[in-house]
């Protein structure tokens, strides 16, 4: 009976890669017998509501894995609304690549992610550098910090990137990263 690469990921591959930490957790593939996955993963904890999601699996084998993106997306969500929003899969490359180039297992800090407009125009008007048009309300932002790694090491390599905006929050202990318009700022 021959088996195709696809029908082995469908068929729990992913799980048994918990087994391989050690390659994963630097970012590199994963490896099953003689087989290279090529696996991009990401984890959070979530600050604002106290929340944490273990390691996901969100990208395998160049295909976005739906139930890994819906769990992000969860995670993700307005923590003052609960209101849940699709995650640019973009963003997520974005920070699976900051977490890589700095040689973590890219577990993340989460401040904020998806703001709905509502949330967003609380926070605007309660806070000064908030803007009124925010990425964050098209599940195109994050506000993040990397634990492990000097907050300066996260904004350069985020700004190395060039994969949209980067803010430099030092005093709030984050680094805001976006999909848009290369630019930055400190805010």
């Amino acid at each position: 009976m021959e088996i195709s690469r696809r029908s082995l990921i469908k068929g729990g591959i992913a799980s048994a890669l918990v087994l391989t930490s050690t390659p994963r957790a630097l970012g590199a593939p994963a490896l099953i017998g003689r087989q290279q996955l090529d696996i991009r993963s990401l984890s959070f904890d979530c600050v604002n509501t106290g929340e944490q999601l273990k390691t996901v699996d969100y990208w395998i084998e160049g295909e976005y894995v739906p139930d890994a993106l819906a769990a992000i997306n969860k995670a993700l969500r307005d923590f003052m609304s609960g209101q849940v929003h699709p995650i640019a899969p973009e963003l997520l490359d974005a920070m699976h690549q900051i977490g890589r180039r700095l040689e973590t297992d890219c577990r993340f800090e989460l401040i904020c992610g998806y703001r709905s407009p509502e949330t967003n125009a609380k926070l605007s008007r309660m806070y000064s550098g908030v803007a009124p048009h925010s990425l964050h309300m098209n599940g195109q932002a994050a506000d993040i910090a990397l634990p492990g790694r000097p907050l300066r090491e996260v904004h350069e390599t985020a700004l190395a990137l060039r994969a949209g905006g980067v803010g430099f929050y030092p005093d709030q202990n984050f680094v805001h990263i976006d999909v848009g318009r290369v630019r930055r700022w400190v805010g």
